[in-house]
């Protein structure tokens, strides 16, 4: 990516990257939700609808994203099996910003810094014209996407890396 691009706000560098590929998106500003459940509240929709972009190291030093609903956590056996490596952890916050031009929060493989393969759980896609929100490049934003358009755009990887969250 141009340094031209690096610089670039995230907002502006998620809708050119979307723009390029042929994908419509819409943002929406929110106020800042102290976690997943308000950030669904305010935006009017389910956990579930809401797509966590997490940044996953492999032990080369190279990255991969994981799309997971908010209902849902990275089932790390399952992911490994499906990217075929014996280890892959969450890198620190500011290794991930390094490595997509994101903060944390704001993640999306569109209009990342450096283009890393895309893995979506299997529970994301199949339901005509569902729309489903990520984050945007910026805080106070989110983006509104049909999710099996972003899969396609995306040329990602669609499997069963998730499982549900365990009750606390």
């Amino acid at each position: 990516m141009t340094e031209e691009a690096r610089v670039r706000p995230g907002r502006e560098r998620v809708a050119k990257d979307a723009a390029a590929r042929g994908l419509g998106v819409e943002f929406v500003e929110r106020m800042v939700a102290r976690s997943l459940e308000e950030a669904a509240s305010i935006l009017g929709i389910s956990p579930a609808d809401i797509l966590k972009s997490l940044v996953v190291k492999r032990s080369d030093d190279t990255f991969l994203f994981a799309l997971v609903p908010g209902d849902r956590q990275i089932s790390w056996p399952k992911l490994r099996a499906v990217v075929g490596v014996n280890k892959l952890q969450l890198p620190a916050p500011e290794v991930a910003l390094a490595a997509t031009g994101y903060e944390r929060g704001t993640i999306t493989p569109l209009g990342s810094t450096t283009a890393w393969p895309v893995y979506v759980d299997a529970t994301v896609v199949g339901a005509p014209g569902r729309r489903v929100s990520m984050g945007a490049g910026e805080h106070g934003y989110s983006l509104f996407v049909d999710a099996d358009e972003l899969v396609a755009a995306l040329g990602a990887t669609v499997a069963d890396i998730t499982e549900p969250i365990a009750a606390e």
